[in-house]
């Protein structure tokens, strides 16, 4: 590596002296653009629109536009700015590291100690490790002023440039001001997702799968010319990607979930979330039928432990089958000597209610008859 800066990190009285190497680089293929009629590369020149001459970089000075009026800086000029000329990094404030926002980061440098004796370096490195700290530090880097963050990695000092806070834009969106409500069944899957694809992180598991095919097409061009078969080449057709099919969120988590486990042993939604409906939120019945209804047509594929099992399930079934019709002739003669009891128990109950009222008919008649009989006397 090539230092691209020396200074001195300013630590109270301390100076500990300083080499910066940039601690990262592009891997990206770099392709340049060419005329596609006779394959001539494009070059750009920078030509003065008032004379129209190519103008060599030399001759090039900056300039600052307002209102109408041009103010054009020279070189020299812009050197003399105090802060250009300022060749050290102050350390202004040791801060928790929690308390840094990510999205403030920028471009990273390591600092290799430039003295004879690293002892100041190390010790200062020694005081971000006992206080668990990051020193907050300001330095002057291609003529512009920046804030920055002092960390170690590894036995390494690193300082993180950072942005300034009005350089980071504020998320205003009216479309989180929705009122969204989530179920407790949608949010109990979505912590299973999570917890399916919980990981330590490894940078070194990852790919860059477009430099990677980038590189296959051009060997590939390199080898068959214009002949070139991209379909052959990638095994698909050119520019065709994925179509995701458009399905509710719920479905989405149970795919997602049978995908991860791999079984198609997830079960439905409601087993999943342990029972819950989500019912809290007030999602009721008409949220939970569907997704039952889509749940049969998302079963996954079985596995190959599952097509063996599955061969020994037949006789199962047909056993299982005639037990349940035996069941069902049980319950019909079962239910009809119900009925018939019922039935006999309700001609009883008539035919001892006639009987009882017909005696009561007879004392009522010859009540009539003897009122009838003592009239005349």
């Amino acid at each position: 590596m090539r230092a691209i800066w020396k200074g001195a990190i300013a630590f109270g009285l301390v100076n500990v002296p300083v080499k910066v190497y940039s601690a990262t680089e592009d891997h990206d293929i770099s392709l340049h653009q060419v005329h596609n009629a006779d394959g001539g590369r494009i070059r750009y020149q920078r030509r003065c629109e008032v004379c129209s001459q190519v103008i060599d970089y030399s001759d090039i000075e900056k300039a600052f536009e307002e209102d109408g009026r041009t103010v054009v800086l020279s070189k020299d000029e812009l050197k003399a700015i105090p802060a250009e000329n300022s060749h050290e990094i102050d350390v202004v404030q040791f801060v928790p590291s929690e308390q840094l926002e990510p999205m403030m980061f920028e471009k990273s440098y390591y600092l290799e100690p430039d003295s004879k004796s690293p002892k100041a370096y190390v010790l200062l490195r020694r005081a971000l490790e006992d206080t668990d700290r990051v020193a907050i530090v300001q330095f002057a880097l291609r003529e512009k002023t920046r804030l920055g963050a002092l960390r170690i990695k590894d036995d390494v000092l690193v300082l993180q440039s950072l942005l300034w806070p009005d350089e980071v834009r504020e998320a205003n969106f009216a479309s989180l001001e929705a009122d969204v409500r989530i179920s407790a069944q949608e949010r109990d899957m979505s912590a299973a997702l999570v917890e399916s694809m919980a990981a330590d992180f490894d940078p070194a598991s990852f790919t860059d799968d477009y430099q990677v095919q980038l590189r296959q097409l051009i060997e590939a061009k390199l080898e068959q010319g214009e002949s070139l078969d991209t379909e052959e080449t990638f095994g698909v057709e050119a520019g065709e990607g994925s179509k995701g099919e458009v399905i509710d969120l719920m479905e989405a988590l149970k795919r997602s979930l049978d995908r991860k486990r791999g079984s198609g042993s997830a079960g439905t939604p409601d087993d999943e979330a342990g029972g819950d409906s989500g019912d809290a939120a007030g999602d009721g019945e008409e949220e939970a039928k569907p997704a039952r209804k889509r749940s049969t047509a998302a079963k996954p594929a079985a596995s190959k432990s599952d097509a063996a099992e599955s061969a020994d399930k037949p006789a199962a079934r047909k056993t299982s089958a005639a037990k349940s019709a035996g069941d069902k002739a049980g319950a019909a003669k079962s239910s009809e000597a119900k009925g018939a009891a019922s039935k006999s128990a309700a001609s009883k109950s008539a035919a001892a209610k006639s009987t009882a009222e017909k005696p009561a008919a007879k004392t009522a008649a010859g009540k009539a008859a003897g009122t009838r009989a003592r009239k005349p006397a």
